[in-house]
């Protein structure tokens, strides 16, 4: 049985109490970070081997189903605003847009489908795919990372199952085994969590190597909020010594932290 599915190492649930709920579902979290650090090194492959294709044009695609398919979209999302980078992460889920909302039914058994999601954007070699699939048995994930390696795309994959058919088809398979779920199956609550860090570690990884961190600070963030304009201001007052109003307008002009100080050089 996957691990996955295996039976909670909790039962009779419904008569806890909500300290023993709430308790319990923390002791099982406390577990995920162990199982990411015991992928770290197929991580760090992979990030590796992103910021060399995108080097030479390359993108990163997600693809999933379900929580997991949200996960890639959710990070793919964060990407523009946090380090002002458009079309580099494309996430895509089965079942299209209206599943990021709503379960689509069969979507995800179609081995054909992620490859023909990705056809609209034109995937050449240079790019990465990976597959996200707590279970590592989604159709619509292995088809597509197949189809993707058979066309030269760099492969991986991260899931939460050993030796499952998507890490086996996958050139680099990132495998977190959280254990069982609080709840039998519920693969939204520690898997996901395990996969959430682990896109975060490669999105942020990759973006510093590529040059979208000056120090420890998010110098092309999109001044899209009141907050991240005064978050800009004041990487801008750090690094120049100009007071706000002038630290601010310059900003404002030039569009970016990085350009604004560019300009006050």
């Amino acid at each position: 049985m996957k691990t996955t599915e295996q039976n909670s190492n909790y039962d009779h649930l419904e008569q806890l109490s909500t300290k023993d709920l709430v308790e319990g579902i923390n002791r099982e979290d406390h577990l995920v970070a162990d199982a990411v650090q015991r992928a770290l090194p197929q991580i760090e492959k992979l990030v590796d081997a992103i910021v060399d294709r995108v080097k030479k044009g390359g993108r990163i695609f997600y693809i999933g189903a379900g929580t997991s398919g949200r996960l890639g979209v959710v990070d793919a999302s964060e990407i523009p605003p946090t380090y002002g980078v458009r079309g580099l992460f494309i996430a895509l889920i089965a079942g299209g847009k209206q599943a990021v909302f709503n379960a689509v039914e069969g979507a995800e058994d179609n081995p054909e489908g992620a490859w023909a999601d990705m056809a609209e954007h034109s995937p050449s070699r240079e790019d990465v795919l990976v597959g996200i699939a707590a279970s590592g048995t989604t159709p619509y994930v292995i088809g597509g990372v197949r189809k993707a390696r058979s066309e030269g795309l760099l492969t991986a994959c991260i899931t939460c199952n050993e030796h499952s058919p998507l890490a086996e088809a996958a050139e680099i398979p990132i495998v977190a085994v959280v254990g069982p779920e609080f709840v039998t199956g519920s693969t939204r609550m520690k898997a996901a969590t395990a996969q959430k860090m682990i896109l975060n570690t490669v999105s942020t990884a990759t973006m510093i190597r590529l040059g979208k961190v000056k120090g420890n600070k998010m110098y092309d963030m999109q001044l899209s909020n009141a907050k991240l304009v005064d978050r800009g201001t004041r990487m801008i007052m750090e690094a120049s010594g100009l007071d706000y109003d002038s630290a601010k307008s310059a900003l404002l002009k030039h569009g970016s932290v990085r350009a604004a100080l560019a300009n006050l050089a």
